[in-house]
């Protein structure tokens, strides 16, 4: 069931939501982090861009000139995205916290379309796309194992409480590395 979806480990360098946090403030607070605006800066290089919902298409239009409306029929707003410049990859980042049962339960079954659709908004501007959920150990009960087995089927990813910084290709503090 943990397969693709680790969590746990060194919690110091990953990114810990517990559904209250954002990326930006997330990341804002890690050594050797800054976050302006929407630029992400690492010992004062700039390393990312994050977004939240609409914010995102803002971006693709001002820095690349795609109109979403001429390659989907209709906009998703992801959570959270971050764009990491250094290796042009835009992750989209899903927070699914549950207690119990519910709708949100199918809508982990919808990754593989998600995925889809923002890889081909992105394609005119060649950036790769990894589609991701955060979710909370509620998910970690056996019901969900076929669900969380088809979320790695089909090329995307989940993590329990917790995403590590490495995992977006980003630099690690090296206070916290060790």
């Amino acid at each position: 069931m943990k397969k693709g979806g680790i969590g746990g480990g060194n919690t110091k360098t990953g990114l810990i939501f517990e559904g209250k946090t954002d990326l930006k403030s997330f990341l804002s607070a890690q050594s050797g982090y800054s976050v302006e605006d929407e630029n992400v800066y690492f010992n004062g290089e700039l390393v990312a861009r994050v977004f939240k919902k609409h914010d995102f298409y803002k971006f693709i239009k001002c820095e690349f000139g795609i109109e979403w409306e001429g390659v989907i029929s209709r906009q998703l707003l992801p959570d959270d995205t971050i764009y990491v410049i250094t290796n042009n990859t835009l992750f989209i980042i899903e927070c699914k916290f549950q207690k119990v049962g519910g709708s949100v339960d199918e809508k982990l079954q919808t990754c593989d379309f998600k995925k889809k659709q923002y890889k081909k908004l992105l394609s005119p501007a060649n950036i790769e796309v990894e589609y991701i959920y955060l979710l909370s150990n509620f998910y970690k009960n056996k019901r969900y194992k076929d669900v969380l087995d088809y979320i790695i089927s089909v090329h995307c990813s989940y993590y329990f409480e917790y995403i590590p910084l490495t995992k977006f290709g980003l630099p690690v503090p090296k206070e916290e590395a060790a």
